[in-house]
């Protein structure tokens, strides 16, 4: 698929494909991409499964015809297949000894800047567990998103996903080999497009509409591929059924659309953090935490804070600066040395600033865990 070297994954899995095309989940196209899955986990890669599947799954389990597509009974259908999806991939994983953890999200999780933060920490402390996050749209009560209005059959939440833990890698597996020149159900002589540099408003026509059983059409993919590489991640759309699929994929093989990263990784990151607006506050940190944050990659503790300036809340981005220059010279006094995510308000560190971290739930009377500033949330200038 071009570049190696991913080091973390997301892996979309469309209705169509877990379903082979059929009304049911089908166990061994799941076991298959399940095995993969674990192969690339015992390699120490990083893999997130976005799937779909949940109203397929409680369809099966309640009998009910393929008829009923009204709101209410998707989403009876949804909370009943949800347990019996994550059922399966916890039997399935648990055959490789690995671990998974159900995380279901809407389109306000991720874009409440609290649901945002503590989305992005859930799934990178499972990750550091060596857990496998399966994340899906919660069905059963995001009315907007099951219509396929804002996530479609999960295509646009994996890239949301992909963007909110820094992926290297998204991957969207169906039943289609790709983006074509035309609609290959329609035209014999359509081609695949193997490499996509650029998605503008030509490759947005080509997209097609959705069909089969899930509400992911070409056009929505292409729209998380939009989202994914401006996060500093490369997409591949393919077709799941592929043999070894996300294996040869992840070794550079050649197969399906790519879309190449647009950009990097940390400028996504630094655009995000460095923008003027999103600055709430400063806090101004020992020659110790300095060294820790710029030559040791570690996180920011209450015990290296000095001072606490401005008005922020739990999830704002802060100014990080040294509280004295290099050398103890005044020329470099308030530098500033990073910025980041807080976990904690301004009212909070103002309390624990110094303190050691064990110290944190004694002061406050809870915890939002032993950083102030996660090093996953942290940009070093």
């Amino acid at each position: 698929m071009g570049e190696k070297g991913e080091k973390r994954i997301v892996a979309k899995f469309g209705t169509n494909l877990l379903t082979a095309g059929t009304e049911r989940l089908d166990l061994e196209v799941m076991a298959t991409l399940v095995g993969q899955v674990a192969r690339l986990h015992q390699l120490g890669l990083e893999v997130i499964i976005v799937s779909s599947g949940a109203i397929a799954a409680g369809r099966q389990k309640l009998g009910l015809s393929s008829e009923r597509r009204d709101i209410p009974s998707r989403q009876v259908m949804a909370a009943v297949g949800q347990s019996a999806l994550m059922h399966s991939y916890e039997q399935l994983f648990g055959w490789h000894g690995i671990t998974v953890a159900q995380t279901l999200l809407t389109k306000g999780d991720l874009s409440d800047r609290l649901g945002y933060l503590n989305a992005r920490n859930t799934l990178l402390a499972l990750l550091e567990l060596g857990v496998v996050p399966i994340v899906n749209e919660n069905d059963a009560v995001a009315v907007d998103e099951i219509e396929g209005v804002a996530f479609g059959d999960n295509d646009n939440l994996s890239g949301m996903v992909a963007n909110l833990v820094d992926a290297d890698l998204l991957v969207l597996l169906g039943d289609v080999a790709g983006l074509y020149t035309t609609d290959p159900l329609k035209d014999k002589s359509a081609r695949l497009i193997p490499r996509v540099d650029r998605i503008d408003a030509g490759i947005e026509r080509l997209a097609g509409g959705t069909r089969g059983r899930g509400h992911g059409g070409m056009a929505t993919k292409v729209q998380a591929a939009k989202l994914a590489t401006a996060s500093g991640a490369a997409v591949v759309i393919a077709d799941g059924r592929e043999h070894d699929i996300i294996l040869r994929l992840v070794g550079g093989e050649s197969i399906g659309t790519l879309f190449p990263a647009a950009t990097s990784k940390m400028e996504s990151r630094k655009r995000f953090l460095l923008a003027g607006l999103a600055t709430r506050g400063r806090l101004v940190v020992d020659d110790g935490a300095v060294v820790a944050l710029k030559e040791q990659n570690r996180s920011l503790l209450p015990a290296g804070i000095r001072a606490v300036a401005g008005d922020f809340q739990r999830g704002d981005v802060v100014d990080i600066v040294s509280e004295r220059g290099r050398g103890g010279g005044e020329s470099e006094k308030g530098e500033k040395i990073a910025c980041g995510i807080s976990n904690y308000s301004s009212w909070e560190l103002a309390l624990i600033k110094g303190a050691r971290s064990d110290r944190i739930e004694a002061l406050l009377g809870y915890g939002y865990g032993d950083e102030v500033v996660h090093r996953n949330n942290l940009v070093v200038l």
